[in-house]
């Protein structure tokens, strides 16, 4: 089989349906666009002759070994054609056919459509017939290693490690992740992820996650992704944001050697928020520490979102101000 670019660049060597003898008891189906087509698209006659024989095929009800195949050429030239991947999966089952060989098919489409949603869909399907995910886990790393933040991957691993229960190892291998690029926000929402679907946020895990989490921002202050995750780690902690971790004198330990990053300043509104909802005798002093950075974000540090530290200045003053 060719690829897309294949039929495109060797059109002058491809048997087109309608001259093939074996497709001669079938009467092709042209696409109707209808009188009054807004925009026509300029189908090359490779691509019009395989899709007015699918069209055909499906209209007849045909299963059969060379309708899985016309499906492949279909793939091959477009690989987002839901309707292809639908009646490709009726035939497979009608047929019985070997579903190893389609996985092996499958990956080769992935290969080449890594950000298809349906190819994705449709080895979930398969893998799902055969009850067997001990190639997956590997295939999204292959993926993964050309595209670590390959969205369609990452929800395939996910639903293959909930549905077969393989997180042995999953924190392990998202630690490495991590260790290869700190940035990579895929990883850090893995690693919540993993920890949701099984020991779960216990005061132990949450004390070690804020620990780890500690170590990643400290080598790169600016970097959005680990205080994204900090901040999804405390909302599990029952006494507060600072009950566990000494957050705050962490926080306060930068900000007095000078670091300014808006995540870091982001963070420390948040911490006194939280402090003034619990402690309101502090509460005015809290208060104006916290006007402070915020007007600090609106007119240095973060200034595309200075109306957002605005706003965010006014309803602290709303709130906690009286």
């Amino acid at each position: 089989m060719c690829s897309n670019n294949d039929y495109v660049s060797e059109e002058e060597i491809w048997v087109f349906y309608k001259d093939r003898e074996e497709w001669a008891d079938v009467t092709p189906v042209p696409q109707d666009d209808g009188p009054h087509a807004v925009v026509r698209i300029a189908y090359t006659d490779a691509f019009s002759d395989v899709y007015d024989y699918f069209r055909a095929v499906v209209a007849s009800g045909e299963m059969s070994e060379r309708a899985l195949e016309l499906t492949e050429d279909a793939i091959n030239m477009n690989a987002a054609n839901y309707t292809v991947w639908q009646y490709r999966r009726k035939i497979l089952k009608h047929l019985g056919s070997d579903l190893e060989k389609e996985l092996a098919f499958c990956r080769e489409m992935i290969e080449m459509n890594p950000k298809n949603y349906q190819v994705w869909h449709h080895r979930r399907v398969i893998v799902e017939w055969l009850g067997d995910p001990s190639k997956e886990l590997r295939l999204t790393e292959m993926i993964f290693s050309q595209d670590a933040k390959n969205y369609h991957a990452w929800e395939h691993r996910q639903w293959v490690l909930r549905t077969f229960k393989l997180f042995d190892g999953e924190l392990e291998y998202v630690n490495r992740l991590i260790e290869e690029d700190v940035r990579n926000n895929s990883a850090w929402n893995q690693r919540h992820f993993t920890i949701t679907q099984t020991t779960g946020f216990t005061p132990e895990v949450i004390e070690r996650e804020i620990e780890y989490v500690k170590a990643a921002i400290e080598k790169v202050v600016g970097n959005e992704s680990p205080w994204s995750y900090l901040r999804g780690v405390v909302q599990h902690c029952d006494g507060g944001m600072n009950s566990i971790g000494n957050l705050e004198d962490w926080c306060r330990k930068m900000y007095d050697g000078g670091e300014r990053s808006p995540h870091l300043l982001t963070f420390i509104v948040d911490l006194m928020e939280d402090k003034m909802e619990r402690d309101l005798e502090l509460r005015p002093a809290i208060l104006k520490h916290c006007l402070e950075i915020c007007d600090s974000l609106a007119s240095e540090h973060d200034q595309i979102r200075k109306e957002y530290w605005r706003y965010i200045g006014r309803n602290l003053s709303h709130r906690f101000g009286a």
